[in-house]
């Protein structure tokens, strides 16, 4: 779905920006081969290196050491990888099918006036200053305030796998979730189960007063509602304990509990001779939600790392890929701020239907990096590579960038 998906995306994005250009180019009277073959080079070149960019962002997802988002990210690429070669192949070929019809025929019969094809290729607006270049000062504090205000929130995120509190109102699950809560107490839905191992079979006389003595060690710690001996193995090696919280399974204080029984880890080898370990699904996605914390400062860092170097070879210059990488940095934080506000904090809930707000969805942010990445920098490429190529050909810099913007900015929206 995720390869579907971006595919999907990047694939349009990619044709529309070679058809826009295509376009472009008929409307001053060029010959139809000629400026599919130019669109192709220019545009497509564009197009091939941002492409790569999405690829090394999707790839990377390898990098977090979670089998599922790894495989995600690979199908992705594979995605990506098939739509830039459909859009530098098939796209070009559907121009030339279509031929001419690519314009309205109001656009055809303007051809034939000589005034007509001088104004497309140098448009009366082509230059006219954007409001980025009449007032950057005001338009690089703006946009830095409003989204550096947005990315305050990403400093609280808090990461894990939602429970049934985070299911529609109307839905059975969430019934179910409220009932056991209510009657219950709000741990019952997030039971952690505990396990010690003995390094040999406990005698049948024994078993009873050993299985209450762990039970009170669980029973003292904090936030423990209830410490129950639940099961114990054939050979009577393994012994299964519910130890019931006091919290639901997302809080916070849920998850401390889990770090509190695995630190009694060294007393029970000690006094017991045993083994002990925490399992069930609070367990798991506590862990899983760990793993992908720590594993999201090195993905990202190697996304950004990989894409300077990429962009430093397309643009020959250091500070357009540093301006690009801190762009882009601004938009991920901005909305890690945005998502916990809203679905963490609460704010705005009734507008987007968040009733019991909750830690973040351990996996979205990896996977959002890798979204927000190859649509930043794809668009970063469309609107840079019209403004380098338009000084290249002797344009002033402001005048360069007003005519790139110009060029692609409908693309982009």
């Amino acid at each position: 779905i995720l390869g579907v998906m971006l595919g999907l995306a990047v694939g349009i994005d990619y044709s529309l920006f070679l058809l826009n250009r295509h376009r472009k180019q008929l409307k001053t009277g060029m010959d139809l081969r000629y400026s599919i073959g130019l669109a192709t080079g220019t545009s497509g070149n564009a197009v091939t290196f941002a492409g790569l960019t999405v690829i090394i962002a999707l790839a990377a997802l390898n990098l977090t050491g979670i089998g599922f988002l790894g495989l995600m990210g690979t199908m992705g690429a594979v995605a990506i990888a098939l739509a830039v070669l459909i859009a530098l192949t098939f796209t070009p070929a559907l121009m030339s099918l279509v031929g001419m019809k690519v314009l309205n025929k109001k656009e055809r019969a303007a051809l034939e006036s000589e005034e007509a094809r001088h104004e497309a290729e140098e448009p009366k607006n082509a230059l006219k200053p954007v409001f980025a270049t009449r007032h950057p000062v005001i338009a690089v504090l703006a946009v830095g305030l409003l989204l550096g205000a947005a990315a305050i929130p990403a400093s609280e995120m808090r990461l894990g796998l939602p429970d049934g509190s985070s299911e529609p109102l109307d839905s059975t699950t969430y019934k179910a979730f409220s009932l056991v809560s209510e009657n219950f107490g709000a741990g019952a839905n997030g039971q952690i189960s505990t396990v010690v191992t003995m390094p040999e079979a406990v005698a049948e006389e024994d078993l009873l007063e050993l299985q209450a003595d762990l039970a009170e060690k669980f029973f003292a710690l904090d936030n423990v509602m209830a410490a129950l001996p639940a099961a114990v193995s054939d050979d009577n090696q393994t012994l299964l304990f519910q130890v019931i919280p006091l919290t639901g399974p997302a809080t916070e204080d849920t998850e401390q509990l889990v770090f509190d029984i695995r630190g009694l880890e060294e007393e029970i080898r000690t006094e017991f001779d045993a083994q002990l370990g925490v399992t069930g699904i609070t367990a798991t996605n506590i862990d899983i939600s760990d793993k992908l914390a720590e594993a999201l400062p090195l993905y990202l860092g190697t996304v950004l790392l990989l894409s300077l170097i990429l962009l430093i070879l397309v643009f020959r210059s250091i500070l357009v890929p540093l301006l690009a990488s801190a762009g882009f940095l601004l938009t991920v934080f901005a909305t890690f701020g945005a998502v916990v506000a809203v679905y963490q904090w609460g704010w705005l809930g009734f507008l987007f239907d968040v009733h019991d707000p909750g830690p973040i969805l351990n996996f979205l942010p990896t996977i959002l990096i890798g979204i927000l990445f190859g649509l930043a920098m794809d668009y970063q490429l469309f609107l840079a590579s019209g403004i380098r190529e338009a000084y290249v050909h002797g344009k002033s810099p402001k005048d360069a960038i007003n005519y790139g913007i110009h060029l692609s900015r409908a693309v982009v929206v």
